[in-house]
This record gives C-alpha cells, structure tokens and sequence, in this order.
C-alpha cells in the first residue's frame, strides 16, 4: 500500500460504514452515503487550504472561530462565533466552539500544551457543512463536521469525544506526523480516540470506572443497534446493527486484520491500541489523563517516534516514556508494560 502521510483529509467514519450504507440502504440514506463518500475522496486531495486567523499569544487562553458552511461545500464558510462571545442558540455552533474549548483545557491542563501547535494556533471549526453530510474530517487546517442523516447519525459536534478526537489529529499532524496507512495509520487513529476519550473524562471530571470508554456514543439515532461507533474497553463490541454490520475492531493482536481497504485497516486495528490504553488506565485507576495519558503524550511528543512506527515500536517508547517520567520500577510502567502483552503486542 502506497503511505498517505499527513495532513490529508483524515473523517471520523471509517469508509467502510459508508459504503455499506450506499450499497444496502433507503434510497435517501443511500444518497447521503454516496454523497459523503466524493466529499471525503475530495478532501483528501486537499491539505490546509483556509488561511488561519490569528491565534492566541496568552499561553492557557484558546483563539476559537466557529464558521457556518450554511449547507454548502465552501470553507471556511461565514463566521458566527469566536472567542469570548456567548452562546447563539444553534446547537452544532455551540456544541463546537465549547468542545474545542473542553479539548484545549485538556491538553493545556493536562500536558501544558497550548493549543494544536504548542504554540497558540488558532482553532477553527466550520459546521452546517453540506447537506445531509454524514462525516466529520481534520484537513491539515481546521475542522469541518457535517449534520448527518437524522435516521442514522445525529450531529457530529454532539459528541465531545469526536470534536476532540478530530482536533487530536491536528496535535498529532504538528508532532509525529504519523504515516495514515497500516499500524502507523492505526496508531494515529488509536491516539486520536485516547486524547478523545481523556478530553471527554477530564471535562466531567470522570475517573476510570466511571467513564464509558466509547467514542461516539451521542452519534447513533436509536434506529441504529449499538452504542457508539468504538469502544476502548471492549473492541468489536460498540454495535451489531443490520444496515451498518458488526464493529470489526480486534482488541488483540491474534485477530489483526489484514485489509487493503480502509487504509489498510487504520479504523479498524486501532482497537488494539485503544484496548491496551483502557487496560492500562484501569491498572492504575484515578484519573486517566494524570496517569498512562502522561505517557502516552509524552510518546507522541517524542521525536524517537518516526512516522512509520508499527505497534511494537510505539509501545517500547512508551516504556521509556514512562521510566522517563514515572521512573523505571514505577507502577505506571509496569501497568503499561502488562497492557501491551495483554494485547499480544509485546511478548
């Protein structure tokens, strides 16, 4: 497979989902589906094409611009809110511009990062995008989320964990710049939804047995079968659904699955990852993002990470990440350690 590395168009629905439903579906859904499917192709021809506002220089204070694509295909649209303004009643602007702000906190409170870059970019969401588009993509810029169907999917900024789940790609783009294809694309789909998941957690103060380890979960409508879109703790578990089929995620290396589609799986093997994060995060108990979320940043950040990193490279990085942090006999260590062979990445 030939590597994409970023910043392409990187949406949140894997192309699978999509497809199913463009082949099986009503004949609007089957519309909305096909439809969604040229947007993405497009985009991904596309790397950060919108010129970007200023930023901020305050360290610990976002710059947010919220823009409305009015059910067109034009970015970044007409901006409708930016920092500081109050709320404007339209519940994807909103949900926007508080789930880039709850995503800032994290990684400002959590990592002492400041903002996308480190270094105050601005951060830009457009919504309306399109009608009855059924995605929600980072293209290297900015973040762009469609309304979805009404029968299958609600509002993609309804869900805090896929807002920060798309802007963790940014993070990710502006650090290790992981290859999107295979493990290395795998990879970078698996932190999206761990820096997803934590900003979720740390925004309601959730410790690990509180949280419900899915991403996604206020996407579905109650037509579909599932919970959410993945589930962290139990990969191939968040839904079992006539139209949208069974969630394909392995959650340990035995069951890896080899694809050329899907950019050789990177939507689908992420459940490895994400389970040994879950386990590990569940070992230590608390506070996820003051425990194995250190570590898993700290890996990222880390300029050993090369762009092609497989599963087995990153996990001992975030070995050495750990010792560097927590100490080498520390309990972090060792529950990062025990998670990576649960998963049957480390032996």
């Amino acid at each position: 497979m030939t590597p994409l590395s970023i910043p392409a168009s990187l949406p949140f629905l894997p192309p699978y989902l999509l497809e199913r439903i463009a082949n099986s579906a009503s004949p609007r859904l089957r519309e909305c589906a096909s439809q969604t499917l040229v947007v993405d192709r497009h985009f991904r021809a596309r790397m950060g094409a919108v010129a970007l506002p200023p930023g901020s220089f305050v360290r610990g204070e976002p710059a947010r611009y919220i823009y409305t694509a009015d059910q067109q295909q034009t970015l970044p649209g007409r901006l409708v809110r930016r920092e500081r303004e109050g709320d404007s009643g339209d519940p994807s602007i909103d949900e926007a511009y508080h789930g880039l702000g709850a995503t800032y906190q994290l990684f400002w409170e959590a990592f002492g990062r400041h903002s996308i870059d480190d270094r105050g970019m601005a951060m830009l969401a457009t919504v309306h995008y399109g009608k009855d588009y059924e995605n929600a993509f980072w293209d290297g810029s900015q973040m762009v989320f469609g309304e979805g169907d009404g029968e299958l999917f609600s509002r993609f900024t309804s869900a805090l964990d896929i807002i920060a789940h798309e802007l963790s790609h940014g993070v990710i783009q502006h650090e290790a710049a992981l290859v999107y294809a295979d493990q290395a694309g795998a990879l970078n789909e698996s932190l999206a939804d761990v820096f997803g998941s934590l900003a979720k957690q740390h925004q309601q103060g959730q410790g690990v047995e509180q949280a419900d380890w899915l991403i996604g979960a206020e996407l579905f409508t109650d037509q579909v079968a599932g919970r959410a879109l993945r589930s962290m703790a139990e990969p191939g578990t968040a839904y079992d659904d006539p139209l949208l089929g069974r969630d394909p995620q392995p959650g340990h290396m035995r069951d890896f699955v080899l694809t050329q589609a899907d950019n050789g799986g990177v939507h689908i093997n992420s459940g490895i990852p994400n389970r040994a994060f879950h386990l590990a995060a569940m070992t230590l108990g608390g506070f996820a993002w003051e425990t194995v979320g250190p570590v898993w940043y700290d890996t990222l950040i880390n300029r050993r990470l090369t762009k092609d990193s497989d599963f087995s490279a990153f996990a001992e990085l975030t070995l050495a990440s750990g010792a560097e942090r927590f100490g080498t006999t520390s309990r972090e260590v060792e529950a990062v350690r025990e998670a990576w062979r649960a998963v049957g990445v480390l032996p």
